[in-house]
């Protein structure tokens, strides 16, 4: 594969998305259609058919196992439909989640285990990661008060968890970029926007001169 893979993660209400559509602006001035956003559960009608699903509120009942085999199955998907033709033909795809995000949410949020989570997503994968991954830090506190102030319209199953939960969401993120700081980078996402933005650009201009 000859394009670049970068994903984009995070907690609840870190603004994420919102950076990630910045970044989208600026690279497309540089690269036109060699670039691809999108996102996780998501990209293609069979993996936005399961978001739906996964994310509805109504499905209270979901088992947190059917949920990582949902979220693995849409990234699969995904891959097979999107980032992998998109990487082959040398393309810049940026992806609003990845696996990091099941191991956070599914493995330590529901508790059914980081290495399990990940272990399913090998098969799903094919073990293909991210060249880099901009991982936005913030309080779970902070990224929940964001959310009851500006995506009161967009709240899904997972935002109405405890916070206890989205704890165990950010310490998980915290432990990946232990175990991998050669691909994740640290941005602090309680900053104002315009500077979270300009810092995730540096990140991404230090593995990428060339991209900005």
């Amino acid at each position: 594969m000859q394009g670049k893979f970068i994903s984009f993660e995070g907690p609840d209400g870190a603004g994420k998305t919102s950076v990630l559509k910045e970044i989208d602006i600026k690279l497309t001035k540089q690269l036109g259609d060699q670039l691809l956003l999108t996102r996780e559960p998501g990209g293609n009608p069979i993996s936005e058919s399961i978001r739906h699903i996964i994310l509805d509120k109504a499905n209270t009942q979901m088992d947190a196992r059917t949920e990582a085999l949902l979220y693995a199955a849409a990234r699969r998907q995904h891959l097979v439909e999107q980032v992998i033709p998109a990487l082959d033909a040398g393309k810049v795809v940026l992806s609003d989640r990845y696996v990091d995000s099941s191991i956070a949410y599914q493995g330590a949020g529901r508790k059914i285990g980081a290495k399990e989570v990940w272990q399913m997503n090998q098969f799903a994968t094919d073990g293909l990661e991210p060249d880099l991954t901009i991982y936005l830090d913030i309080e779970p506190q902070e990224g929940i008060q964001r959310i009851k102030q500006h995506r009161q319209n967009e709240i899904n199953r997972l935002d109405v968890e405890q916070l206890a939960f989205h704890q165990r969401v950010r310490s998980a993120y915290l432990k990946l970029l232990e175990q991998y700081p050669g691909r994740i980078k640290l941005i602090d996402a309680s900053q104002p926007f315009d500077e979270v933005v300009a810092a995730v650009q540096a990140t991404i201009v230090r593995k990428y001169p060339d991209l900005f």
